[in-house]
């Protein structure tokens, strides 16, 4: 087997052990900004901020609160925000299904 091949196929494995949970945790880290631009985001998804916190749970005005520079959204909910800038269409069906 080719020495990018093997690559190939080591990177997968790894892969499919961190989606199976049995890949060492010492082995990856999960990067969550310090801070998150709630208001861009919102605005690049095209809804306004009563869709968006319906869409995905927030309370109006601590969506409003955000937005303003009142409050800033703490570890969960960054990490919460960065899945939804990435990935909306996913966490739309998965709230839809819950």
């Amino acid at each position: 087997m080719s020495r990018a091949a093997d690559s190939i196929r080591r990177g997968l494995e790894e892969a499919l052990d961190y989606a199976k949970g049995t890949a060492p945790r010492n082995k990856y880290r999960v990067h969550v900004p310090a801070s998150v631009d709630v208001r861009a985001m919102r605005r690049k998804l095209g809804m306004t901020q009563q869709v968006f916190a319906t869409r995905f749970g927030f309370s109006i005005n601590t969506l409003r609160h955000w937005e303003q520079g009142e409050r800033a959204p703490q570890g969960p909910a960054r990490a919460y925000l960065l899945v939804i800038a990435r990935a909306p269409d996913a966490v739309q069906r998965a709230l839809r299904i819950a």
